[in-house]
């Protein structure tokens, strides 16, 4: 392995919990909601489309947080995670939101996570979303390079892409056949056990 002190960032929806929208499309019933970064690749044009039909049906934040406190991570992802953190540091790196992903953060035992936050009024009512910063996750891993670390990036979706490529190396998740195809220079997972091997086979990760 390279000398370099090794970090893995790895998104979060999609690769170590349930995507948190769709979860609150199956409980309101709203097809819409089902759209994810796999489907829209800009992610202001499908925040903006998502924050509408929020509004359009007068969902609120508690409806995120009763979805998400009947929800449990992958099944697999606690003990992946376990072993990833005793090969190198671990960051999750996502563009969801910290007012409702806390609770499936703290099931999977409370990682570091990069990620954003929202804008909520008196009643609930989710007003806005508010960026840490444009491009975030590939800003993080020039930063985390710029700190001497070996990055490796793990993601599923189009918003994934630019951690990808900004890493020393990048694999896909459980990816689409769609961008698979649109990005054969990443490697494709498709569980766990495919992913370790991978790590330890690239990148001389233990058992």
């Amino acid at each position: 392995m390279n000398d370099k002190m090794t970090i893995a960032c790895l998104d979060l929806e999609g690769v170590l919990i349930p995507e948190i929208w769709i979860g609150l499309a199956n409980k309101t019933g709203i097809d819409e909601l089902r759209l994810t970064t796999r489907d829209i690749a800009d992610y202001d044009e499908l925040m903006q489309k998502r924050l509408q039909v929020l509004d359009d049906n007068g969902l609120k934040l508690t409806d995120f947080q009763e979805v998400v406190a009947s929800m449990d991570p992958l099944h697999g992802a606690q003990d992946f995670l376990k072993w990833l953190q005793k090969q190198c540091e671990v960051i999750i790196l996502s563009d969801t939101f910290r007012e409702f992903a806390m609770p499936l953060i703290a099931k999977l035992g409370n990682p570091t996570m990069f990620c954003h936050s929202l804008q909520v009024d008196a009643s609930g009512r989710i007003q806005n979303y508010i960026l840490r910063q444009q491009d975030q996750k590939r800003k993080a891993v020039i930063a985390l390079k710029s700190l001497n670390f070996r990055v490796l990036s793990m993601g599923d979706s189009y918003n994934d892409l630019s951690m990808l490529e900004e890493a020393h190396a990048g694999i896909f998740f459980k990816p689409t056949k769609k961008i698979a195809e649109e990005y054969p220079q990443f490697p494709v997972t498709q569980n766990y056990d495919e992913l370790r091997e991978r790590l330890q086979a690239d990148h001389g990760f233990a058992n």
